[in-house]
Order: C-alpha cells, then structure tokens, then sequence
C-alpha cells in the first residue's frame, strides 16, 4: 500500500502537475492522485505533458491516479440536462496516457442540501442510464471511473447505482473511497468501509470530526490522527481485500452542517438505520473527548493556503506510522 496525496489538499499552492508530483517526491510521498485541476493546469495537459508527467513517476516509483470525472448528467446549477460522455472520454484518455487505471468522478453536488433539487432516485436513474452508455468506452480506455464518496449519493445508493449498470467489482466502474465525508452523509466509516469494499479501487485518505451544535450536527477535516475516523481499522479492511490499493491523503479547511432536527433533511436518508446513527454519536463523543485534549478544532477555509503545505507534510508522516501499527 503504497502512501501518497490527493492534489486537492495542496490547491492553494497553484503548483503545476509536474512540480506537484515534484513536490510529493521531496515530502516523501509515495505518488498522486490528480482528483481534479484547475482549467489553466488542465488545458497545458497535452500528450507531451502527460508522457513526462508518467516518465518522472515512473522514474521516481510514483503512483498516478487521474480524475476530472463527472457521473450526473446535470448542471448543478440550473438542473439542466448535460452531456458528460465527451468530459468522461477526455479524462479517460488522459489516464491511459498516464498509464493508470484510475478516473475520479465527482460532480459537486449538495442536492440534499438544496430545496430545489430532483428527488435523489431520478438522479441515481439518470446518472446509471448515463455511465452504462459509457460502458464500452471506459473498457476501451482500460480505465475505472472512481465515484468518490463525496455529498451526492450515500454508499447504499451508489451500489443500487452499480446494480442498475449491471457492472461488477474492478471492471469498469468503483469507488474512491473518501473515509472522512462518509461522516457529512451520516454514516459509519467502517461500516461503509466494509459495505463497498469490493469496489474501492481508490482512496482520500481523509481525518476528521462530527459534533452537535443547535442546527444538529457540523462535521470538519481534522489533521491525520487527531480525529474520529478509525482509520487503522479501515486500512487493515483494506489490506485484506486489495493490498495493492493506494492511499491518498487529502486535507482542507470548512465545515459541513448537517440540520438533523430537520425532518425533511432526515427523510433523504432512508437507508440510515438505528445501529448507524449511534456509532455516529460514538464518533460525537470521540471528537468532543479529542477536541478538550487536543485542542482540535475547524480551519477556516481562509486559513488553509497558509496552513496547508505544513499540514499536509506532517499528515504524510503521521499516516505512515498509523498505516505501519494497522498493518503489523
């Protein structure tokens, strides 16, 4: 299991993905995954770039995952209808000239936030008609789009998702697997760890907290191994499937408010259960414990720029030593 970081964690710096995969290697990093570039990095991304962007981490022992993936066929903004075939087939070709398997796919989508979003089964039913036609084209490419456990679709929904493309585990379709967000959709990250465990194929290695407030509840990235996420015990689960699979650090600054007193909120999550909901308030009681002792708390989204670098580095060390004792 190789360790390494998600550019994500290190946008403020505005490094180019040469002088990122650079920066990884200096800090010790074993490799990176681009989950996504800003336009102006994206666009000097030509065959050229990406073959020496594969030379260096092939000469460096660097893993490369790939993103800029997108799997709902909408703006969501407008809600309007869109195409993602052409998105998809570019960020396909880019990783098989980077010679990795791995597509991120993320839309940004806060639909259960918003009162004027579809209803989350006519985005599941949209978003499986349009991967399956994309079906043959990621299998043309030798690539898997990686949905990542992000603030659209909760860990049950996309195996319905999966089920409905008729897809199986390694094939053409997975998940990168976010062990800090599973937290902003209200559920356990073991448990949902272990309920799509044959389809992780990529990972955001990410620590963080959930605390009660009076909206209900707020959930924050906390710096690796200061928070709540059990992540020893998810490496270990993930060892034993595929000790292959990479983990990528990502971290950031913000907040998340999750209005749980809310019953119309709470009613776009019915596959949440009684057992769920409190190792989710075990979680409540740890980062409450953590954040006396430790003193541990939000970053402002403000702050991070000036924080990150910083923290990302000592987010490294502290994830090989965690990921050395999970898997003594």
């Amino acid at each position: 299991m190789k360790i390494g970081i998600d550019n994500y964690s290190l946008y403020p710096l505005d490094l180019e993905p040469l002088e990122l995969l650079k920066w990884a290697d200096d800090h010790g990093a074993e490799g990176v995954a681009f989950s996504g570039l800003e336009l102006h990095h994206r666009q000097n991304c030509d065959r050229g770039y990406l073959e020496a962007l594969a030379g260096f981490a092939a000469d460096h022992d660097l893993y490369l995952e790939w993103g800029n993936g997108q799997h709902i066929p909408r703006d969501l903004t407008t809600w309007d209808s869109k195409d993602i075939f052409e998105n998809n087939r570019k960020a396909a070709e880019e990783a098989a000239i980077l010679g990795t398997r791995i597509v991120r796919s993320c839309s940004g989508g806060l639909m259960r936030w918003k009162d004027d979003s579809p209803p989350t089964e006519t985005l599941l039913t949209e978003m499986a008609e349009a991967l399956t036609a994309q079906k043959q084209m990621l299998k043309d490419h030798n690539v898997i789009l990686a949905i990542e456990t992000h603030f659209e679709f909760t860990t049950f929904e996309l195996l319905r998702v999966f089920e409905m493309c008729d897809a199986d585990p390694g094939d053409w379709l997975g998940i990168c697997l976010d062990t800090m967000n599973l937290l902003t959709m209200l559920e356990d990250p073991v448990m949902a760890t272990r309920r799509i465990l044959p389809w992780i194929v990529s990972t955001h290695v990410k620590d963080g907290g959930i605390l009660l407030d009076r909206e209900g509840m707020v959930t924050f990235p906390i710096e690796i191994g200061k928070g709540a996420v059990a992540l020893r015990e998810i490496m270990k689960i993930l060892h034993t499937f595929n000790p292959a699979i990479h983990l990528s650090l990502e971290d950031h600054g913000g907040y998340f408010e999750l209005p749980i007193f809310d019953r119309t909120f709470m009613a776009k999550f019915p596959d949440l259960e009684t057992a769920e909901l409190v190792k989710l308030m075990d979680h409540v009681v740890k980062t409450s414990e953590q954040r006396a002792q430790e003193g541990i708390g939000i970053v402002d989204r403000e702050r991070w720029p000036e924080l990150c670098e910083e923290r990302v580095a000592r987010g490294l060390a502290a994830l090989k030593q965690i990921a050395a004792e999970a898997l003594r």
